[in-house]
């Protein structure tokens, strides 16, 4: 029915009204089930909400995330082009398309996607740790670092973004500005075994560069 001038009454604006707040229930009602990893369910919700709100990005982003974690990595990937077709600036549909790359081991193409999200989301830890491992995977590590170092100004207390830029630092040859951080993980987390070994093969370099000076 169309909503014009003559016939919008209230109860036509009650009726939009309505089918906009169940379009978000049901959002959020397939986020809960794919927190708690009833996928059948949250797959029934997110394409309800999809019939609800064609043109949103979200419902295609959990149908992406539902279809991931099926290993249906195909389905995954054509959901995610949805998203960012419906919304070029929708930050969790490019981290989406980055794990699907990382799954497939693309990891070039897994890295340009996390940097995408990253520039449009600073804050996503998903892609902030995706990209650690990528950058891992490829060896470069200079952009990560940057990343990591914007996320740790908003959140000091991250240890395990902490943990992954120290260990960048290391393989980066900044072995000093590792070793404090690895300190202060090991302040915030006294029984981080990871941070303790991290830091003792970052003294143990350190200590050979001494001697070879």
């Amino acid at each position: 029915m169309d909503i014009t001038q003559d016939n919008l009454t209230q109860d036509n604006i009650v009726g939009v009204f309505n089918s906009t707040q169940h379009y978000e229930v049901l959002q959020e009602l397939g986020d809960c089930y794919t927190t708690v990893g009833d996928f059948a369910q949250a797959q029934g919700c997110y394409e309800k909400a999809a019939s609800l709100g064609p043109d949103e990005p979200g419902p295609y982003v959990g149908l992406g995330v539902v279809a991931l974690q099926k290993d249906l990595l195909d389905d995954a990937e054509v959901a995610f082009r949805v998203a960012c077709r419906l919304d070029v600036n929708c930050a969790r549909a490019y981290a989406g398309l980055a794990m699907v790359a990382q799954q497939r081991a693309d990891y070039k193409q897994a890295f340009e996607m996390y940097l995408k999200c990253l520039e449009l989301d600073t804050d996503n830890l998903t892609a902030l740790l995706g990209l650690f491992q990528t950058s891992c995977q490829m060896g470069s590590f200079a952009k990560v670092i940057h990343y990591l170092e914007v996320y740790l100004s908003m959140h000091p207390g991250d240890t395990s973004v902490m943990f992954s830029l120290a260990a960048l630092y290391m393989k980066d040859g900044r072995f000093e500005q590792s070793r404090k951080i690895l300190l202060d993980v090991l302040t915030l987390d006294p029984a981080n075994k990871d941070a303790a070994n991290l830091l003792e093969e970052v003294e143990h370099n350190l200590t050979q560069i001494k001697q070879g000076t």
